[in-house]
């Protein structure tokens, strides 16, 4: 069985680590870099980097960055952000990315993830998703971090985007981001019984416990968490070996890391 992975998110607004509650009023979180090489050396078996408000000069800015985590990083990274043709992602691999992730510009012109997959693999294209769940419990995808809803849906995109070679879906539920009352548990285990490639949780976690419930309840490949880990509410160490304990196959940390 493969382990289940746990995978911070780091945020990146203007340089530096930010975190926000239902993707407004963000905070400082500190430095990308030295918080990525503090997880890798922890035991976080994933990072991924967001540029939040990626513009030209500012993908040219992150790719810079990018350079830099991947000189200080041991883990696997995906980046994300201001992707909106192949050079994009040519020159975040180029820079040291091991994955990318696309969102808006997936779903205004959803030919870039098969030409992502066609071109550099599938397994190094993500497709990420922020959805509401609306009142009429429609889960509405929505563009531009959050700011603009559009006319598809979390399921029928979903769909869409693994038939056109996405190899994970990162979904990010906008009623549960920053709230750390738990995962959005019914709609992820649609996606995981619904789809065969890795579903990747993300919005809510607050404590040990839901990310167990995650893994058993919904049975995602890896859940992905932000304020708990850089504000050092939950230690990596700690909530790996709280997860081996009940009984979750989870890459253990070393001694040392520990």
């Amino acid at each position: 069985m493969l382990a289940k992975r746990i995978i911070p998110c780091l945020d990146v607004k203007d340089g530096k680590t930010v975190k926000g509650v239902q993707f407004v009023n963000f905070r400082d979180a500190g430095d990308p870099v030295a918080l990525g090489k503090q997880y890798s050396e922890l035991g976080a078996d994933e990072l991924v980097y967001l540029d939040i408000t990626a513009s030209f000069e500012g993908r040219k800015t992150f790719t810079e960055l990018v350079k830099r985590i991947a000189a200080e990083v041991s883990i696997p990274f995906t980046v994300g952000g201001g992707i909106h043709e192949l050079s994009d992602v040519e020159r975040l691999l180029a820079a040291g990315a091991d994955k990318v992730s696309v969102n808006s510009s997936a779903i205004r012109r959803p030919e870039l993830i098969t030409e992502i997959a066609t071109r550099f693999g599938v397994q190094e294209c993500v497709c990420a998703i922020d959805a509401r769940c609306e009142e009429d419990g429609t889960w509405r995808c929505y563009l531009n971090g959050g700011r603009v809803p559009t006319e598809r849906t979390l399921f029928e995109w979903a769909h869409e985007a693994q038939e056109r070679g996405a190899g994970e879906i990162l979904f990010t539920s906008m009623n549960h981001d920053g709230s750390k009352q738990g995962f959005a548990i019914e709609a992820l285990r649609r996606l995981h019984e619904e789809l065969s490639i890795p579903i990747i949780a993300s919005g809510g976690a607050g404590t040990k416990e839901h990310f167990l419930d995650v893994f058993q309840q919904a049975h995602v490949d890896a859940a992905l968490a932000a304020s708990v880990f850089h504000f050092g509410e939950i230690p990596m160490a700690e909530l790996k070996k709280y997860l081996a304990d009940n009984g979750i196959v989870v890459r253990q940390t070393s001694s040392k890391q520990a």
